[in-house]
């Protein structure tokens, strides 16, 4: 969860540049929507001096902090941006934490499960505790070993061999002026290559300001990064040779761009990061192809199944991807919560596609279900936006979305991008195992290709009247959605969009579920939103969404219609409608979606919530 920036410069303080202190502070800023708990930084200056400040809440509040009291200047440093999992966001829990008489400083991402144990080691050596947190005993832990080894880096090796859990650690000490040694352990952490100075960072946000040009990091390596080296060793002190890539985003696409808040910009972003996950995905012959996927394509003809496993939002992008893939390929096909799958002893085998879909590429529940499928023999395919990053690592294939960065932690753009991208990996299936000719297979992406344009008409267009009736509509309290079809899932993310950004209650249910049961809900005012299912598709399913509407609007529903245009006759039953454009069934998520969005988004800020960073969430979930 929680951001983590690193930093060492060979350039004397006072001609450089820029110090440690604005490099951290700045990676921070880039950084925080990982975590805002509490942030803080710490500093080495050349002759050996540690500082370190840290404050509880957003980022600001330490940015207040350092001015009020000011750091020495310095060429190295670590910062941190927190999402509170082992002790409550106040200013002792805060990072980092000190020891070795605080010539010792240290982050930390993740949990440390063996933390009781070591605490009781500890205190029979005489430390005394000033947090309630696990980061703390690993720091005082690495200061023992320290003081024991007369090295960071063999120090550090050691602790990691001590600790038990999924983290990553960046420690700093004054005996070593010019170094920033780390660890990583199923938690993110990658390295920024500089021209005399490089970077360590939770990911590439941390330093995009000053270089993009970047290295990966294994499970349960250590790097020690200088003004002028990168090394990197495994747990038995084995050199290991990281994999460099180039960042492919620019600085300015995590930046408002003119907008109020970044989700605002990230749904306008969302025509843009559909055409560019569709970009470049056919071969000269004029056949899709998704050469990133890097797996043996009889493997894919014999696959049976097919298990799609991701969380929250990315979730729902898998439920919108099984009406699809089970239409077009006619392989069975599930969605599973992945906190879930790994202890419900799932039945998967080697004629098992496992699919894990994750924007940041680091979900630890994720992760774990990922490594028990192939465990299981199933081949892996990743679905994520983040280059380098743990689960497209770990898998046997990846299609990346290319979205650009999503700061904002409620996910808009990365989600349709999702979608799309299960949506080419279900058509190159259906046209590898032969289930569509070339053709069929041809009109669907002419489809896909023109949603980007028509997304751009519903923000043009739609998005203001939704803007209107958001702001109308602040007080409400309870917001009920229903779909049918692919439109279940859009209602359930729907829901979801409203409860993250709002706080209020919103559940999203199957309409044709109504009656068994949530119809009792319905009380005078209730606001329902319904997603209505295009006349032109399957079966009457169009006929009984409208009578679903009907039921809930004859016991005093204030019912909200989503419906493509040329359905007029939704108006006779609806309190307000909004209309997209015309596309096939199966693509109808694509479009249907971006109005939900901007109602959660409006409603939120015409309550004054902040829509980028809401309470008690965070945009990479890093622990299980």
């Amino acid at each position: 969860m929680c951001g983590i920036v690193g930093y060492v410069s060979s350039v004397a303080p006072r001609e450089a540049d820029h110090v440690a202190l604005d490099v951290l502070l700045q990676g921070l800023g880039r950084l925080e929507y990982r975590g805002y708990d509490s942030a803080g930084v710490a500093v080495v200056t050349p002759d050996g001096q540690l500082g370190a400040r840290k404050r509880a809440g957003k980022l600001q509040n330490l940015l207040d902090e350092v001015e009020a009291q000011p750091l020495p200047v310095a060429q190295t440093g670590i910062g941190h941006t927190r999402w509170a999992t082992h002790g409550g966001p106040t200013d002792q829990n805060a990072h980092p934490h000190l020891a070795d008489d605080g010539k010792l400083a240290v982050i930390h991402n993740g949990i440390i499960e063996n933390f009781a144990q070591l605490r009781q080691g500890l205190a029979a050596d005489g430390v005394e505790f000033e947090s309630e947190t696990d980061t703390e005993i690993a720091a005082h832990q690495l200061a023992k070993n320290h003081r024991a080894t007369g090295d960071l880096t063999e120090a550090m090796r050691v602790t990691v061999g001590q600790l038990e859990g999924a983290f990553t650690l960046l420690a700093v000490h004054a005996d070593a002026p010019d170094t920033v040694v780390a660890a990583r352990l199923n938690s993110p952490l990658v390295i920024g290559l500089g021209e005399g100075e490089n970077f360590l960072g939770s990911d590439v946000a941390a330093f995009i300001d000053h270089t993009r040009r970047a290295v990966e990091i294994g499970q349960n390596q250590i790097v020690t990064i200088t003004p002028d080296s990168v090394s990197i060793i495994d747990a038995d002190g084995h050199a290991v040779e990281g994999e460099p890539f180039d960042v492919d985003w620019d600085p300015a696409t995590a930046e408002k761009g003119g907008f109020e808040s970044f989700m605002d910009k990230e749904i306008h972003d969302q025509p843009q990061a559909v055409a560019d996950t569709l970009l470049g995905r056919f071969g000269l012959d004029g056949r899709l192809q998704l050469s990133e996927m890097n797996i043996d394509e009889s493997l894919l003809k014999s696959v049976d199944k097919i298990v799609v496993i991701a969380c929250g939002t990315a979730a729902y992008a898998g439920q919108v991807a099984k009406y699809a893939i089970e239409h077009w390929c006619r392989i069975p096909t599930e969605v599973e919560l992945a906190h879930e799958f790994r202890y419900r002893d799932p039945v998967v085998n080697e004629k098992t596609l496992v699919v894990a879909v994750s924007q940041s590429g680091e979900t630890m529940d994720t992760l774990m279900a990922v490594r028990h499928a192939r465990q299981q023999g199933a081949k892996v395919i990743a679905i994520c936006n983040t280059f380098g990053s743990t689960i497209p690592r770990e898998s046997d294939g990846v299609l990346y979305t290319h979205a650009g960065p999503e700061i904002a932690v409620a996910s808009t753009k990365a989600f349709l991008s999702q979608v799309v991208a299960c949506y080419l990996l279900g058509l190159y299936l259906a046209q590898l195992r032969g289930n569509k000719y070339s053709d069929e297979i041809r009109v669907i992406l002419d489809e896909l290709e023109a949603i980007p344009a028509k997304i751009q008409r519903i923000l043009d267009e739609t998005k203001p009247q939704v803007t209107q009736f958001a702001q109308a509509n602040k007080d409400v309290s309870s917001v009920l959605f229903l779909g049918r079809h692919v439109g279940y899932p859009v209602a359930m993310e729907g829901a979801l969009k409203l409860k993250e950004l709002a706080y209020i209650h919103a559940e999203g249910f199957a309409a044709g579920e109504l009656k068994h049961g949530p119809i009792a809900l319905i009380d005078e005012g209730q606001m329902v939103i319904i997603v209505v299912p295009s006349k032109k598709g399957r079966d009457s399913l169009h006929a009984k969404v409208l009578s679903n509407i009907q039921e809930v609007r004859a016991r005093g529903a204030n019912t909200v219609v989503i419906a493509e245009e040329g359905s007029t006759e939704v108006e006779e039953f609806a309190s307000q409608v909004f209309y997209v454009p015309e596309t096939t069934t199966l693509l109808a998520p694509l479009l249907a979606t971006v109005p939900l969005q901007v109602f959660a988004m409006d409603l939120a800020t015409a309550k004054n919530l902040d829509v980028d960073q809401p309470r008690n969430l965070a945009k990479s979930v890093t622990v299980e």
